[in-house]
Formats: structure tokens, sequence, C-alpha cells
């Protein structure tokens, strides 16, 4: 009995994978069924990973806030409490750019909200 190798569509579906795979060392890159195993993982740890991207990116700025502010002779809880007292509306992203590339406005900032 001739052994069926099936039609294109299955060869489209095998070279999906195999393309995706490129850059995998070994057989992950070459063996369709390995390949597929190493994408399945890869796409899992794609999908959790750009959730804690998110909370990562948030750290880094509150630990930078939190330094610039101790070099004002502040807090970083006191300096959010204030900015919200004041109701100077920056998210962490722009309060940690500030602080890193301009220490003068995030002074001001820190000025403002005490």
């Amino acid at each position: 009995m001739p052994r069926v190798t099936r039609g294109f569509k299955a060869r489209r579906r095998r070279n999906k994978i195999l393309n995706m795979a490129k850059g995998y060392i070994g057989g992950r890159s070459r063996l369709f069924k390995t390949a597929a195993e190493a994408v399945d993982r890869a796409l899992v740890y794609a999908y959790r990973d750009r959730r804690t991207k998110k909370r990562d990116f948030r750290r880094l700025w509150i630990v930078r806030i939190a330094a610039a502010a101790k070099m004002n002779g502040t807090s970083y809880s006191k300096l959010i409490g204030g900015l919200k007292k004041a109701k100077v509306d920056l998210d962490r992203k722009v309060l940690s750019n500030m602080a890193i590339l301009d220490p003068q406005a995030f002074t001001a900032i820190v000025k403002l909200a005490s």
C-alpha cells in the first residue's frame, strides 16, 4: 500500500509551523513534531509575557520614581499621595521619564505635591 503524504493544505499547515520554528536549535527547527511542541510552548510564553511585561514596566517606573523622590527628600507614597491631592494627572511612566531626563521639572513636581 502506497504512503499517503496528504494534500497541499496539510503541507501548508506543516510549513507554517516550521516557519514559526525558524531559528530554533536542532530538530526543533527541522522536525515537524518537535517543532510543533516548541512553537506551542513559545506561543504560551508569548501570551503570558505580554501581560507580565506591563507589570514589569510599572514596577520599574515605581522604582525609578521612588529613587528620584528620595533624592528630593520625600518618599514615593508621599509623592503619589500629594500628586493625587493636588489633582496632578501624570502617570508613572511620564513621572519616571521626567525623573531621568528632566530632574529640574521632577523637583518642581515634588514641590507641587508637598
